[in-house]
């Protein structure tokens, strides 16, 4: 495994890292401000973006991207560091088009969509001129287990009906967001894992309420993280997506790429927090010394660096795997990433927020919010407990793999003989 960038890695990291410090960083202010009036999408947004696209920063995610259709077409590996760098501001990503859960959309849709669903969602989504939302969690069931989904999709017809409630749903609060991809049950007395299929539901369609844009943690997002309610929604058969009894085998799709892009995002966000804790403790006293020169801050500063670089290490391996294996491959990697990232984000902010003091609480300075952001991470992509059960499971099946082999190497048997 080489992890190393590449010579063209290396220099989108300089591109995007300066457009970021050139033309994203100058506007977090005004950010604040639009967001604050009630503008939104905020008034530069579409300036920025065609900005970014002109400058070949445009949907740098997608590795199937086919040579008619705009971006770069990067490698899972080749889009981390990118992204690492993008997390460092939370709407940066948007600017260069690589923001969830569009991508994650922009990748069933790759896959599995007909021409027709490609021409009507997928290109103007890699065109930028419209959002998306991607509804699968609900507030009546744990839904980090697919297999608990109640929304029903029942076909009448030539037609799908879709009854069920859905929430924290991203973006759904989004004004440009014109389609969802509802996740339901299209056979609930089918074997676990094939009832459930996805329905592509324009926004405008009879019987979607929006119910509420939901705060988290007394913060509201702009986009939204939404409830819905889908009272007799109808579409048409031909929005379904794949086949039914797809919608399992899809999800698990659509999460192995997305979670190595959250868990990058989230490094640029611990390594935003260790450049403040850092430079805070050289150029703040506490009786008579230097923060830094205190045992304690100066150890906390040295493990910070130390679970970012573990952090990126693993992920940057999962990323190879996805691009090597395939996502099922990497699926013990994906669910350790998704265990390890968010916790190593929450423990770095922390300490950062305990070196500014008071001031770490406050909006002067960005910690709060990367705060809120590393807590939900540990939900929003599933509990950590479901994440290290899965570990577990896999390490559990190699036990036994290797148990019932006759391989040469030594065995934890031999161990336990030779004693």
């Amino acid at each position: 495994m080489d992890f190393a960038y590449s010579a063209e890695t290396e220099a989108l990291r300089q591109q995007v890292r300066g457009f970021l410090d050139q033309h994203i960083v100058p506007r977090l202010a005004q950010w604040h401000r639009d967001v604050a009036a009630g503008q939104f999408p905020v008034s530069f947004m579409a300036d920025l973006k065609a900005l970014a696209r002109e400058e070949g920063l445009w949907n740098l995610f997608l590795p199937s991207l086919h040579a008619d259709e705009p971006g770069r077409g990067l490698s899972n590996l080749e889009y981390a560091p990118l992204a690492e760098i993008m997390g460092r501001v939370s709407w940066a990503s948007e600017v260069f088009n690589c923001n969830a859960p569009d991508t994650g959309n922009m990748e069933l849709l790759h896959m599995f969509a007909t021409p027709e669903q490609n021409e009507r969602w997928l290109q103007p989504l890699l065109n930028g001129e419209i959002r998306s939302a991607f509804a699968m969690t609900e507030p009546d069931v744990a839904s980090s287990d697919a297999s608990n989904i109640q929304t029903l999709i029942r076909r009448e017809g030539d037609e799908y009906v879709i009854n069920g409630r859905k929430w924290f749903i991203t973006n759904a609060s989004h004004p440009d967001c014109a389609f969802l991809i509802v996740m339901g049950k299209t056979d609930p007395e089918g074997e676990p894992r094939r009832q459930q299929s996805m329905v592509i539901v324009p926004f405008d369609t009879p019987g979607v309420e929006l119910v509420r844009n939901i705060p988290v943690m007394h913060h509201l997002a702009p986009e939204g993280h939404s409830e819905l309610v889908f009272r007799n929604v109808r579409v048409p058969v031909t929005n379904l997506l794949g086949g039914e009894g797809d919608g399992f085998m899809m999800a698990q799709a659509r999460l192995g790429p997305g979670r190595v892009h959250h868990c990058m995002r989230a490094i640029g966000m611990a390594e935003l927090a260790l450049e403040l804790m850092v430079d805070r403790a050289q150029e703040r006293k506490t009786f008579g010394r230097y923060l830094h020169q205190h045992g304690s801050i100066s150890e906390w500063i040295a493990r910070s660096r130390m679970e970012i670089e573990q952090a990126r290490l693993l992920v940057l391996k999962t990323a190879w795997m996805i691009d090597n294996v395939g996502a099922r491959g990497a699926r013990k990697e994906i669910a350790m990433i998704k265990a390890v990232v968010p916790g190593m984000l929450n423990q770095v902010v922390d300490r950062a927020m305990q070196v500014f003091g008071a001031m770490g609480l406050t909006p002067d300075t960005p910690l709060a919010d990367l705060w809120i952001s590393s807590r939900c991470l540990r939900i929003a992509d599933g509990p950590d407990e479901v994440h290290l059960r899965s570990i577990a499971r896999l390490e559990i099946d190699d036990g036994q793999d290797r148990r019932g082999s006759s391989s040469d190497y030594l065995t934890p048997a031999d161990v336990l003989r030779a004693r």
